[in-house]
């Protein structure tokens, strides 16, 4: 998900108390995670995925650097989805920006002629500020459908967008990476994008091939790809060349990442790895344990393969 648009979201994620809390913990066998949520201990011990968390999943329950100093216990190693202005302190924390905003969000893309520049000023300054904070990836989407729109004129639009910034991205060493998204998913607003353009991974592929530079690639959102594709492993094997940034996400409700949901993610972590990524791997779940940081917790553990 887009960093700039989820400051503006907080009034949507409000949630009262769940009833999936029992429920979680109870079959996940974790009922000591929330005991042990904020012993300090890292549960971090192979290190080989390279661990972040989208930052606006967490605005509901506790400030930025708050969360900052639990990912530094937890073992996660970098950050995003936040704001710029909390660069500095996470990184003398400790930690890494894993992902910069594009500055034109995922509704407001290079599909639609309205937004050309919008895009192309948003991804410019996201650029220069990702080689400012030594991030590698800065975040695009294609936008979301308008009446009377062509689809390969609008793919072409995006394509031409891009170009038209790669240049700049190339000679700074930024990767743009493009997010696919699910339309299908309408319960919540930040479950699903009904509307969005891009929102079949095989058609992000094949629009990232078009492009032509290593400098664009895609963000494998796990989520997503889940709702919309299915079929991760097999993707993730033949897409691999083409993939620069990783989310997760239960499956369904975008919660945590135990065996209540039916994506399996161990295996598909250690398909990541065999593929020679190198790239971080973001948690992206919305909360809705007690203890968000348990359930980070629990995050981390199941991705440390």
């Amino acid at each position: 998900m887009n960093q700039k648009n989820s400051f503006n979201r907080r009034d949507l994620l409000k949630r009262g108390a769940t009833g999936l809390l029992g429920g979680a913990i109870a079959s996940t066998g974790l009922a000591t995670a929330t005991h042990a949520a904020h012993h300090g201990e890292s549960v971090v011990t192979n290190g080989r995925i390279r661990q972040s968390v989208m930052g606006w999943c967490f605005n509901d329950y506790m400030d930025t650097i708050t969360l900052a100093k639990h990912c530094k216990e937890i073992g996660l190693v970098a950050m995003e989805g936040i704001s710029a202005s909390h660069y500095p302190a996470i990184r003398e924390l400790g930690l890494e920006v894993s992902l910069v905003s594009g500055g034109h969000g995922f509704a407001k893309g290079p599909c639609n002629p309205e937004y050309h520049d919008l895009v192309v000023d948003g991804l410019v300054k996201g650029i220069d500020l990702a080689k400012e904070v030594g991030c590698q990836n800065v975040i695009t989407f294609t936008g979301m459908r308008f009446d009377g729109m062509d689809d390969e004129k609008a793919a072409q639009r995006c394509i031409d967008t891009w170009k038209e910034v790669l240049p700049h991205a190339e000679k700074n060493g930024i990767t743009l990476v493009l997010e696919h998204l699910n339309s299908r998913d309408d319960s919540h607003p930040m479950k699903g994008h009904p509307g969005y353009f891009g929102d079949d991974v095989d058609f992000c592929v094949d629009l990232i091939k078009r492009v032509g530079s290593e400098n664009f690639k895609l963000l494998f959102d796990i989520y997503h790809v889940s709702v919309m594709n299915g079929d991760i492993i097999r993707r993730i094997r033949k897409y691999h060349p083409y993939i620069g940034h990783y989310h997760t996400a239960g499956n369904p409700g975008r919660g945590e990442l135990g065996d209540v949901q039916e994506i399996n993610y161990p295996p598909i972590l250690r398909e990541i790895l065999k593929t020679g990524y190198k790239g971080y791997v973001a948690q992206e779940f919305i909360p809705t344990w007690k203890d968000p940081i348990a359930a980070l917790r629990h995050a981390a553990k199941l991705c440390d393969i």
